[in-house]
């Protein structure tokens, strides 16, 4: 999956807040067999596309964008276009405060029952009136242990001299961020001028150390040997356990973020009631597994995690441990501080 997380989300936003809103399509009483998905590239497997289409009838468009920035800037641009769209949860926050998304119908979504409780009624959508999760995540550190054989538990064990040059690091400034925050103690949403100075004594050390910025694929860098450490997601890390024993997976001790992609209605979807029959049949155990299956993330549904086989439920990048869930936190949307955190990347990336 292509995620490159969105520092701007604040402050477009606020551009847009005084748009009229298309009304809501749930008066609608007949709908088209139409379907148009606007998600992370990477994600959906056709698989299930066809699935739903030989089920309900309903012909699937789906469009793909590489980044939280791409999708809003299409859905202000002309969001009656899309009937569901895949952001993350922080975005979804922002999303709520302007109004953009459709309130859900639960009776038409059965199937949320399946969903795990520690996914459910978060910060940033509480009782999930607006959202659905479609899989989780972690950013975690794989190592190359035929070439790392010091100790590798953390980021500060992960950003030093002697590493120069041999790391593949995600290409997003809010992660980025937060990882120099937890190294100092501080949680991935605890974010201000004075934070961000902090952050900043921490980085300009770090990013020198960096070799390549990847966050549509960082495992190939791993993959073909050009480095032997990264800080990548955890469906890429899974891969690279699964393919080969020498990358081991490991969540920062100092903590790191959890993620949670989910389907939601944009305001003006033409096609609400079978974005609701995707939502429910996608919740379907066996459906949810077929994308665990491409996409090895956390799943979140858990009669789908009774189907997995027992190597993907031991994949430690695909699953963490009790201990380990109590290092995650979930971003929150952060406002007009998110530019800063571009400037600031941008910046120490030019030095």
């Amino acid at each position: 999956m292509k995620r490159t997380v969105w520092t701007r989300l604040g402050g477009m936003l606020g551009m847009v807040a005084g748009l009229a809103l298309a009304g809501s399509a749930f008066a609608q009483k007949t709908e088209e067999k139409a379907l148009r998905i606007f998600c992370w590239s990477e994600y959906v497997p056709q698989g299930v596309i066809k699935a739903f289409t030989k089920e309900t009838g309903i012909k699937v468009s789906v469009e793909n964008y590489a980044s939280n920035e791409e999708m809003l800037a299409k859905l202000v641009s002309g969001g009656g276009a899309y009937d569901l769209i895949q952001p993350s949860e922080y975005v979804i926050e922002a999303l709520i405060k302007d109004r953009r998304l459709e309130a859900l119908d639960k009776d038409q979504i059965p199937n949320l029952k399946h969903i795990g409780s520690d996914f459910l009624d978060l910060g940033f959508d509480k009782g999930n009136r607006y959202s659905v999760p479609w899989m989780a995540g972690t950013v975690g550190i794989v190592v190359n242990t035929a070439k790392v054989k010091d100790p590798v538990t953390g980021f500060s064990d992960l950003f030093q001299e002697k590493y120069k040059g041999r790391i593949v690091v995600l290409d997003d400034g809010r992660e980025i961020v937060s990882w120099a925050l937890a190294s100092l103690g501080m949680g991935p949403n605890e974010i201000n001028k004075k934070t961000l100075a902090k952050a900043r004594e921490v980085l300009v050390k770090w990013l020198p150390l960096v070799k390549v910025y990847d966050s549509d694929s960082p495992k190939t860098a791993l993959i073909n040997g050009d480095v032997d450490l990264g800080v990548v997601w955890s469906g890429e890390g899974a891969i690279l356990v699964a393919q080969n024993k020498k990358f081991r997976w490991v969540v920062p001790k100092e903590g790191t973020h959890l993620f949670i992609d989910s389907l939601a209605i944009p305001k003006g979807a033409k096609h609400p009631g079978n974005a609701h029959q995707f939502i429910n049949f996608i919740l379907r155990p066996d459906i949810s597994k077929m994308i665990s299956d491409e996409f090895p993330y956390t799943n979140p549904n858990l009669e789908a995690q009774k189907l997995l086989s027992k190597e993907q439920l031991a994949n430690p990048a695909s699953f963490p441990s009790a201990e380990e869930m109590k290092r995650l936190e979930v971003f929150r949307d952060i406002g007009g501080m998110a530019s800063s955190i571009d400037e600031l990347i941008t910046d120490l990336k030019a030095q």
